[in-house]
């Protein structure tokens, strides 16, 4: 059985006027650490909302370790620990009063369970009596992480988790996320950030509501189809509209300090695309091949879906 089970999931909003999820079908395995990975309004948040019993589809179905989300609503909430992306615990209660609380939801108390959340409290115990409102951003990630798991969930729902913390505390969230997935906990997690498909064991890009692709990150990297280059140059706004004018130009992106370029003939069109920038007074010119990326590969399958409708 596999821990979720998604299978051609609908939901509109506005009377059907606006489309959040067209046809989302993918499936988590038991003990995976299973990622959504796409940009704010790709439909991340309404799939965690109906995985966890908040919203119903208008059609399709959703299983949760073998529950339909609509019939099994009250059995799924037992059983699984949700955290939304933003934070929505009891500002006016300390660190203590916010564990206490939820773990009484759950018929349990927050000493009977401690355990269960032990290393991660420890981080958290100085400041137990200080109230949630005043914690720093990786402190409320900590406690809100640690409310999801007080009543031994099987399955963990992470919505944007790390969005708004700092790379330092972005990072120790991800070592938490692997100790738990140790412990054997099904983890489904979504981002915004692509550097953090790596830490997933599989990834499903999402863009306006339809599903890219479903694949291990090399999985997804392996099927990048164009040749790329890096490229640089004094002028960096000026390079950037040269090449997307530029004829032999198939995609231009800004990627950090490079443009990442992909031509309509690959490696033949270097040489006439060299004379081209050179022609346009381009000086310190850097050119040079360079492996796709997780961002590059999702602009791709962006492209391709596009030019598929």
């Amino acid at each position: 059985m596999n821990a979720v089970l998604v299978d051609n999931i609908v939901k509109t909003y506005d009377k059907g006027k606006i489309l959040a999820l067209n046809k989302v079908s993918f499936e988590v395995k038991q003990g995976e650490l299973f990622g959504l990975i796409g940009a704010d309004g790709a439909g991340k948040t309404t799939m965690f909302r109906i995985l966890t019993t908040l919203l119903i589809p208008n059609s399709g179905r959703a299983e949760v370790l073998g529950l339909d989300v609509v019939k099994g609503i009250w059995e799924i909430r037992k059983m699984v620990g949700y955290m939304p992306g933003k934070f929505s615990l009891y500002q006016d209660l300390s660190i203590t009063e916010n564990l206490r609380f939820f773990a009484t939801v759950f018929n349990t108390t927050f000493e009977k369970n401690q355990h269960l959340i032990e290393d991660i409290y420890v981080q958290l115990a100085p400041f137990k009596d200080r109230l949630a409102g005043k914690l720093s951003g990786g402190m409320k990630q900590k406690l809100a992480l640690c409310c999801a798991l007080i009543h031994e969930p099987k399955i963990l729902f992470l919505d944007e988790p790390t969005t708004g913390v700092d790379p330092v505390s972005r990072k120790e969230f991800w070592d938490m996320l692997d100790r738990l997935k140790a412990r054997g906990i099904t983890i489904v997690v979504s981002t915004p950030y692509m550097d953090e498909a790596e830490r997933c064991d599989r990834i499903a890009l999402i863009q306006k509501g339809n599903i890219l692709d479903i694949d291990t990150l090399q999985g997804i990297l392996s099927k990048h189809k164009k040749t790329l280059f890096a490229v640089r140059s004094e002028q960096m706004f000026r390079l950037l509209n040269n090449l997307r004018q530029f004829e032999l130009t198939e995609s231009c992106f800004i990627f950090g300090e490079f443009l990442h370029l992909s031509l309509k003939n690959g490696e033949a069109d270097v040489a006439a695309t060299k004379a081209f920038l050179i022609a346009n007074n381009h000086q310190n010119l850097v050119f040079k091949p360079v492996l796709p990326n997780i961002e590059d590969a999702f602009i791709e399958l962006m492209e391709d879906n596009h030019h598929a409708k």
